[in-house]
């Protein structure tokens, strides 16, 4: 970045005017701030950063005169850096009123996510992310999977070729896949898809298990689905159907030295991995619902969403269930060393928590998920790169937002500590910019608490 200074700074100047001279009327400055560089982990001292119509105008280590700008933000002793990216989240489909919509929207803008990938398509969908990009809703940038192809809705080859040519003439950004679609109608899903240039993303449906996925490269396989199935020896003969919560049921008999065939293959293919690790941690795991549910977040979520994920979760987790911790701690283990690997030799990892589900409030679930790959062995950097460049990589848009540069879309975090060495600090950002409109703490907290009120009376 530094080697771009003198270039910036001019550009500054230009943008800007001279000295005493007034700035475009649109034009904020964020002063003396350290950015954060998540390419290499650099801090950068003390730069000042223009911003005007959604877009980084010019980056300056030279100060520039504050009252030439209509609007200043302090930015010394606070550290900058790119908006996360939610890469497993799901939007309220059209049942849900335009107010709550609404709301969860800002649940993942007032936690830092100026970009989500919506797991679960609607038409509505496709209007809303048209909507935020033109600046008409106040929301992260918007990329929506088509409705859900699974085995109910691909029972056939000819049924999966025609809801591929419809759901890419629609114009979604990808397919979701999800389980029970048998062998040969997701063949022929995969041939239409390249055909006509759209990707895939999601579950690995247990006819096709983890192997034929990868060699049929998807964008992302999501929750690491299919990988510990695909740890276990052919030689145990087990029904594949009977692998339980993404192969809980199959923990202790993976073999974990399988694990560097299966993390090559997904390099090879490039197929990026989204752990949504916090759903393990959290909803399949052996935490208590009532101590869950005292979590500072809940109170944004409707009371009758939340008594539905106590009553899930204890017919997942609860007496009677099955459920075993001994088992799960085998489980879990297993994949965060599937983590740890797919982080090292692997492809790439995304950043996602699968909010809202079981637990996971929209952008407050993303915090539970930066603690989950940090268990798993990931350093700070790593985890930053997941949820910022790896996205913008992953779409094909690494120079128009995941960095900080000029001419780089004003999606920005303004942190009060530098997240490298304590990720706690992006639980309070002091403010958020989601394309050039910037929401300070005070602004953030005003209408969280109006989400709560709405929400406990809900």
């Amino acid at each position: 970045m530094t080697k771009h200074f003198l270039f910036l700074s001019f550009l500054l100047l230009v943008s800007c005017g001279g000295p005493g001279e007034k700035a475009s009327p649109t034009a904020i400055l964020i002063s003396d701030v350290n950015i954060v560089d998540v390419e290499d982990g650099r801090i950068i001292e003390q730069q000042q950063v223009v911003v005007d119509s959604g877009r980084i105008t010019a980056i300056s280590a030279v100060a520039y005169p504050p009252d030439t700008f209509a609007r200043v933000i302090e930015g010394r002793g606070k550290f900058l850096l790119p908006g996360l990216a939610e890469m497993h989240a799901h939007i309220p489909d059209p049942s849900t009123s335009r107010e709550r919509l609404e709301e969860t929207l800002f649940l993942y803008l007032s936690n830092g996510i100026t970009t989500i990938r919506g797991m679960l398509g609607h038409p509505a969908h496709l209007q809303l992310r048209e909507q935020a990009k033109q600046g008409g809703l106040l929301s992260p940038r918007i990329f929506t999977s088509s409705p859900s192809l699974n085995g109910n809705t691909v029972p056939t080859p000819r049924v999966a070729d025609s809801l591929v040519r419809t759901y890419a003439a629609q114009g979604y950004d990808f397919l979701k896949i999800h389980p029970g679609i048998p062998l040969q109608p997701f063949d022929t899903l995969v041939a239409t898809a390249r055909e006509v240039g759209i990707p895939f993303s999601g579950h690995v449906p247990v006819a096709v298990g983890i192997r034929h996925a990868l060699e049929s490269e998807y964008a992302s396989i999501d929750h690491v689905d299919g990988f510990l199935e695909g740890l276990v020896p052919e030689s145990a003969g087990i029904d594949p159907g009977a692998n339980g919560f993404f192969g809980y049921n199959f923990s202790e008999l993976a073999d974990t030295s399988r694990i560097a065939g299966l993390v090559a293959m997904a390099r090879k293919h490039q197929v990026w991995v989204v752990p949504t690790q916090s759903l393990f941690e959290r909803w399949f795991a052996p935490a208590d619902a009532d101590s869950l549910l005292q979590g500072e977040e809940m109170k944004y979520m409707p009371a009758s969403t939340l008594e539905d994920w106590r009553h899930r979760k204890l017919e997942s987790t609860g007496p009677g269930s099955g459920f075993d911790t001994p088992r799960w701690e085998t489980f879990i283990r297993i994949r965060r060393q599937l983590i740890r690997a797919l982080q090292a030799d692997g492809h790439a990892m995304l950043l996602g928590s699968d909010a809202p589900q079981l637990f996971n409030v929209p952008g407050f679930s993303i915090h539970h998920e930066v603690a989950g790959m940090a268990r798993a062995g990931l350093t700070p950097l790593q985890i930053l790169q997941s949820g910022t460049v790896n996205p913008a990589r992953f779409f094909g848009m690494e120079q128009q937002f995941g960095s900080i540069a000029e001419g780089m879309a004003a999606d920005l975090l303004l942190l009060d500590a530098n997240p490298l060495q304590d990720l706690q600090a992006l639980k309070t950002p002091s403010g958020v910019m989601v394309r050039g409109v910037w929401l300070d703490r005070k602004t953030i907290d005003s209408k969280l608490q109006e989400i709560a009120r709405h929400a406990k009376n809900q």
